[in-house]
């Protein structure tokens, strides 16, 4: 595989962050309110990072399943069928996400941390045990595994924060 090759297949796990990073940037710009804002970047994070990024990991793990074998640096196995339906998974959650409280963002982002981070120890695992620099290996899926939940529970955090702080109504 030549250098740009790799480089093209190592970075592109990075457009689940930045289209909905830019859109979210771009839609806020209008916000009228802080927590405007926030509710349009946990959207824009819920539906592309966490829903349409994991919905197309699932597509490609069972539509092509030898590419993606070679894409990670591991024979076909049926572990790859497994990760599918894990990330079928994920993507239900990120679009349960877009209309969930932040309580319940913050328990999304938990939840799919604990696959997501778990896969990112083993994806530097692999990197440093056995040699694994595959493009699916390193690069750009490191960074999804991450951030996608981090920044998930991240804006949620501060969603709860900034709900708490707003002056209440005075009930009639």
């Amino acid at each position: 595989m030549n250098s740009f090759a790799y480089l093209a297949q190592s970075a592109f796990p990075l457009v689940w962050i930045l289209v909905p990073a830019l859109g979210a940037y771009l839609r806020g710009r209008r916000a009228t309110s802080a927590q405007e804002r926030l509710e349009i970047w946990q959207r824009w994070w819920a539906i592309g990072a966490f829903g349409i990024g994991s919905l197309w990991m699932t597509v490609a793990f069972l539509a092509f399943p030898d590419v993606m074998a070679t894409a990670i640096g591991f024979p076909r196995t049926p572990f790859l069928f497994e990760i599918a339906f894990a990330n079928l998974g994920l993507a239900v959650m990120g679009f349960r996400a877009a209309s969930a409280s932040a309580r319940e963002r913050i328990t999304i982002g938990l939840g799919a941390g604990m696959f997501l981070w778990g896969a990112l120890v083993g994806h530097v695992y692999q990197w440093f045990a056995n040699g694994d620099h595959a493009p699916g290996n390193t690069g750009g899926v490191l960074v999804n595994d991450l951030l996608i939940p981090a920044v998930m529970i991240v804006l949620a955090v501060r969603s709860q924060r900034l709900a708490a702080a707003a002056p209440q109504p005075v009930a009639a």
